[in-house]
């Protein structure tokens, strides 16, 4: 018997009616489609619902298929070739203990725990069999075990994590587990069919480590280019060390503090450990005379927040800080640049007045009076004499603003008068070994949070600007993160477990029929892992994480 389905061959496209075999795949469709597209569809969303490729059609429905552009393909990609190299991994060395720690150096930053240090051949060795696994296209496959029966299987493939995470979970009756020629692990979202799919990869050793890499959303066909992040790679070390020093390497260990009340200590020694990095800071710019501090990083990274802490600090050190953004130099709104959908873009480097920024901070670094202009949002340009400032002799300039690293800010400006420090929330927390937490995923938590609070907005309008914020991130920010002097890290270890409180319910509010449905669907079931911080009155109004979620002396 046939069905009548409607199909589009991407988010954005006209759907297509289409008569289809009842109980087919997805992916069976694709067997003639597929080669009309530009790119290897990954996963595909049903009646607004993200669902693998092997889902059955038992009835009318629409399918829109999903490439890596696809935010939500993307990351199924990205478990899918982690879960093909964990099965590479254990046929060449023996073992699945391998810890999936970050993102780093565009890729994973992973550790095979052997031993003795993993070697180049090792490495190689794994490669060529990820490529032979490839080759084979085999299945891969999901099954749905009962709570018993996947404890039994935890223990005996020694996921101690997973394992209690399973055991302290009571409401979790059944478990989905993965598969590749009975080699097990333990996911929870989709994969690809098989390992057919996975085609496109790269390791790498880096230090203690291996990254694995392949391609991003933005050019889904190709690897990017290698870089080698060694501030970020310190940072996520350092971060580890702060996570031992309060007990917490996964999500079990937070939830065990948050059960017994010892999570107040937690909130506390972060917000120390946040202190006494930004009084560093401090000491480093009054020691070696710096004037003007950039600060940059990507969105929901707290740059407010520290920038005023950085002001504090720096007092305390004797100086006076002048502080001030980029904003206030946008050119006029009819100059704007424009983005690909023609649609003015703020946050292109070309969106600032480069010639005035240069200008008036010399001028300022030289201490003559300066009228700094004032951008007007509504009118779209910049208005005079309301701010006529004067810096005074060794007086720090505190820049706040995305282009803070880029050279072409301050092109004009002596590198000998620059402090640049780039900020993010490098999270080391982890679910078990093989799951770790993107640090975009608590990024987006935070921005969800604050722009309800704070800008009026909702879930679903902040989940549809998220891709638009991320390619402006990978082309205004992230490539210059290299240029800091130095790095902060403005994660809080038990911060998910306070903003779940605020963005469930905004999660929630989000309705079947509306695009952002499956990608909230996707964040609920993130969260559900994390016992809720109901009491977050311990947090101070200083906090970083008060810029989001409200009570912050820094933000109205």
């Amino acid at each position: 018997m046939e069905i009548e389905i409607k199909i589009k061959r991407d988010p954005k496209a006209e759907p297509e009616l289409r008569k289809v075999e009842d109980n087919s795949t997805i992916e069976d469709l694709l067997e003639e489609i597929q080669k009309e597209l530009p790119y290897r569809i990954i996963a595909a969303r049903r009646n607004n619902v993200t669902v693998p490729l092997t889902n059955v059609i038992d009835g009318p429905c629409e399918i829109t298929l999903l490439d890596m552009r696809d935010p939500s393909a993307n990351q199924i990609y990205q478990r899918s070739v982690i879960f093909l190299y964990l099965k590479a991994v254990f046929d060449v060395l023996g073992t699945n203990n391998v810890v999936v720690a970050n993102s780093l150096n565009k890729g994973i930053y992973t550790e095979i725990r052997t031993a003795a240090p993993v070697t180049m051949k090792e490495i190689h060795g794994v490669e060529r069999r990820m490529k032979e696994l490839y080759r084979l296209d085999l299945p891969i496959e999901r099954k749905v075990l009962e709570r018993d029966e996947a404890i039994a299987l935890l223990e005996k493939a020694g996921y101690s994590q997973r394992l209690r995470l399973v055991r302290n979970s009571p409401e979790l009756d059944t478990i989905p587990v993965y598969s590749i020629e009975g080699f097990y692990s333990f996911y929870y979202s989709f994969m690809v069919p098989s390992t057919g799919y996975i085609d496109l990869f790269e390791l790498r050793k880096c230090r203690r480590g291996v990254v694995l890499r392949f391609p991003e959303p933005a050019r889904p066909d190709v690897l990017p280019e290698y870089r080698d992040d060694v501030k970020l790679y310190n940072a996520f070390g350092e971060a580890t060390k702060w996570g031992q020093l309060m007990g917490i390497r996964y999500v079990e260990d937070l939830n065990d503090k948050i059960e017994d009340g010892t999570y107040r200590q937690v909130i506390q020694t972060s917000e120390a450990l946040h202190e006494k990095k930004i009084a560093q800071f401090a000491d480093m710019i009054a020691r070696q005379g710096k004037r003007m501090i950039l600060i940059a990083g990507p969105s929901s990274s707290g740059k407010t927040t520290f920038a005023q802490r950085l002001c504090t600090q720096l007092r305390v050190n004797g100086l006076s800080p002048l502080y001030m953004g980029t904003d206030d130099y946008f050119v006029e709104r009819a100059d704007t640049p424009k983005d690909e959908n023609g649609e003015p873009n703020f946050e292109d480097i070309d969106a600032i007045d480069l010639e005035l920024f240069n200008s008036n901070m010399n001028a300022l670094l030289r201490g003559d009076e300066v009228d700094l202009p004032v951008f007007d949002f509504v009118t779209g340009t910049k208005q005079y004499g309301k701010r006529i400032t004067r810096a005074q002799k060794g007086q720090p300039i505190v820049i706040e603003g995305i282009h803070g690293l880029n050279r072409t800010l301050t092109a004009g400006i002596p590198d000998d008068a620059k402090f640049k420090i780039y900020i993010s929330p490098l999270t080391q927390l982890h679910i078990d070994d093989h799951n770790r937490i993107p640090t975009t995923d608590a990024r987006m938590l935070r921005r969800i949070v604050r722009d309800y609070q704070f800008r009026g907005h909702t879930a679903q309008s902040t989940i549809r600007q998220w891709p638009k914020v991320r390619a402006g991130e990978d082309k205004n920010i992230f490539p210059f993160n290299g240029e800091a002097d130095v790095l902060f890290n403005s994660v809080h270890i038990y911060e998910l477990a306070v903003l779940k409180k605020y963005a469930e319910p905004l999660l929630m509010a989000i309705r079947p029929d509306e695009p952002e449905f499956c990608e909230a669907v996707r964040m609920l079931k993130f969260l559900k892992y994390f016992r809720t911080i109901e009491d977050d009155s311990i947090i101070v109004n200083n906090s970083i994480i008060r810029e989001f979620i409200g009570g912050s002396v820094y933000v109205d």
